[in-house]
């Protein structure tokens, strides 16, 4: 069973959140890369691990998205009290804020599968699992990544956004899911580069503010029963 384990980052920068997965990421790659060269009885594994955190309002872009999809120049987002980052993930433009949780898993793919569609799908999984708990039924929109509400309807829309890299086979960035943020601040941007679609939160859907660290906890328990792992 792959060893795992969790950290708990609370409210941090970005930038510090991006640097400090940088870190766990190269640190895996390298140890790969050097162990190819060894008998494969010699050979070893490291840990992999799982970050919890919220992020101070932010906007991120993806290396597949478009700068226009920001709809705030630097005044704006002076104003907003947000910042902006394009970085190296798959996927498009996304917010994070206070009352959203932000999931990074850094794995080694080796150590479970080597599927980027099943690792993504997994993800969604979790996601779905644990809003099921709330009574919200989720699902997949066809063609999209990301968890949705009435999928294929006129009212479709988003409560989780996912993007991710991958690089001999490890992953970092991942996942935003919309438990109780201020969804005003998505008004600022073309979520994702879909314009034809709402963004939606937990508190939205429930008509109440749900406890943040038990919606933590559940997602916890449910990432680690559906990649079939226990925290080390």
């Amino acid at each position: 069973m792959p060893e795992v384990h969790f950290q708990e980052w609370g409210l941090t920068d970005y930038q510090e959140a991006w640097d400090k997965q940088e870190t766990l990421f190269k640190t895996i790659v390298d140890h790969k890369f050097a162990q190819r060269e060894l008998p494969a009885e010699q050979q070893t594994l490291l840990p992999n691990t799982l970050i919890f955190c919220q992020h101070p309002h932010v906007y991120t872009l993806g290396k597949s998205g478009k700068k226009e999809n920001l709809l705030l120049d630097e005044v704006g987002l002076e104003k907003a009290h947000a910042t902006f980052y394009p970085i190296n993930r798959g996927g498009d433009i996304t917010y994070h804020g206070p009352g959203q949780l932000v999931a990074y898993p850094i794995f080694d793919l080796e150590q479970f599968f080597t599927d980027i569609h099943k690792y993504l799908r997994f993800l969604e999984e979790a996601i779905i699992t644990t809003l099921a708990e709330y009574g919200i039924s989720a699902g997949r929109y066809e063609g999209y990544t990301g968890v949705w509400l009435d999928a294929d309807k006129p009212t479709a829309r988003k409560i989780c956004a996912m993007g991710v890299r991958c690089s001999r086979w490890v992953t970092m960035h991942g996942l935003a899911f919309n438990v109780h943020p201020d969804l005003g601040y998505f008004k600022n941007i073309i979520p994702c580069g879909i314009d034809d679609k709402d963004v939606t939160s937990m508190e939205r859907e429930l008509g109440y503010k749900p406890n943040f660290e038990e919606v933590s906890a559940k997602l916890k328990r449910n990432i680690a029963l559906q990649f079939g792992f226990t925290f080390a």
